[in-house]
């Protein structure tokens, strides 16, 4: 299969600058949509566009089992800064996640597919809004599954691009491997006054900092040391000027889990911290929104992928990379077994380029190495079931 994505690696290539060229942000990928639907038509499938909003589904083959492949379309509200000649072409938006390489990766897998006999259905599944979610606080593998896509899907394979490993080299880790992600917003409430007089008033700033310092324990004191957890404030909003106190302030940040008995124990803890407030004169308020669940690759499904990626690439397939980062691919995973692999996209000799930043690339060889990973897992689990 390596063999063969190598012949169409040039393609790859052309495909993956104009998706780099042309980036779009969450649930505004109707441009990205239509050149992906453009080429699935001209392999002689048969498309479905505005699924999810602004998502492309197609199936090749016919019957069961059915076995999706899933690519993330949408791109992050960044000005990219390389000087190279496939650089985003809209101002304030880049491909900066490597989604771009995703979903090239999955169009070169239909090609090879297309040239085997598929003994099942193979679900191509191009999916916008992973990076956010909407007003109704949905993401776009939220609407997708909505809409059906995930019904009758025996399995499910994912990939996503890895900046700090080298292109050539996969990881594919079964279980918990990206954490649950939730929000929290706290509104921490005094009373107002003259900074030269501060104890006529209730300060709102040192009630936000002992709150914010009651958050940054809950971890180490509140779960057990063998569990894993992160409570994260990112942003502090309160004041006009130096010398008033304001009102209130408020408060955002994250919550990051593996286990549901852990992200529950973390969102009681967040409450019982708003209390501090309350305990020095003030009050609070805590709003936590759900958002996604921990990404767990199913361990059977999972340790079968990590065969068929070693029959491919041999020791260059991994099994150890576990983060706090969160994914939307957990949605689906939730829906049938899935595996999420991460795709190495590091040059040999070069510095990372981190994803979310201004200044990421991927090595492009690796997107011969995607599209032959997902045409072998669909075709491997086809045959294998």
């Amino acid at each position: 299969m390596i063999s063969r994505a190598q012949t169409i690696l040039p393609r790859l290539i052309e495909i993956r600058r104009t998706l780099h060229q042309h980036p779009e942000l969450s649930f505004q990928e109707h441009k990205t949509a239509e050149f992906i639907a453009g080429i699935l038509a001209g392999l002689g499938l048969q498309p479905r566009t505005g699924v999810g909003k602004t998502g492309v589904v197609a199936d090749m083959g016919a019957g069961s089992p059915v076995v999706a492949l899933r690519a993330d379309m949408d791109a992050l509200p960044i000005q990219e800064e390389n000087d190279v000649p496939y650089a985003s072409q809209n101002a304030g938006v880049m491909h900066a996640c490597g989604h771009d390489v995703h979903m090239t990766s999955l169009l070169g897998a239909a090609m090879l597919l297309k040239e085997s006999e598929l003994r099942g259905t193979v679900r191509l599944i191009f999916q916008p809004c992973e990076e956010g979610q909407d007003a109704e606080g949905k993401s776009g593998a939220m609407r997708m599954t909505d809409e059906g896509v995930m019904d009758s899907v025996d399995a499910i394979f994912g990939i996503h691009v890895d900046d700090e490993t080298y292109s050539g080299t996969v990881d594919i880790c079964p279980g918990p491997i990206m954490a649950a992600a939730d929000a929290f917003r706290i509104t921490v409430k005094g009373q107002g006054g003259h900074g030269a007089y501060p104890h006529k008033g209730v300060d709102s700033i040192m009630l936000a900092a002992e709150v914010i310092t009651a958050l940054h324990q809950i971890v180490s004191r509140r779960i057990s040391p063998l569990e894993s957890g992160v409570i994260s404030v990112g942003s502090i909003h309160g004041g006009t000027k130096a010398n008033i106190i304001p009102d209130q302030v408020e408060l955002k940040g994250t919550i990051r889990s593996f286990k549901p008995e852990v992200r529950a124990t973390l969102f009681r803890e967040v409450e019982r911290a708003c209390g501090v407030a309350r305990a020095l004169g003030g009050d609070c308020e805590l709003s936590i929104m759900d958002g996604f669940p921990a990404t767990v690759n199913h361990p059977e499904l999972t340790l079968w992928a990590q065969k068929v990626g070693r029959a491919m690439l041999g020791d260059r397939v991994t099994s150890e990379q576990v983060e706090m980062g969160a994914e939307d691919f957990s949605i689906f995973a939730q829906k049938a077994p899935g595996c999420y692999l991460r795709l190495g996209i590091r040059k040999e000799g070069q510095p990372i380029r981190a994803i979310h930043t201004s200044r990421f690339d991927a090595e492009e060889d690796s997107l011969a190495v995607g599209a032959a990973l997902f045409a072998a897992l669909a075709l491997g689990y086809l045959e294998r079931v």
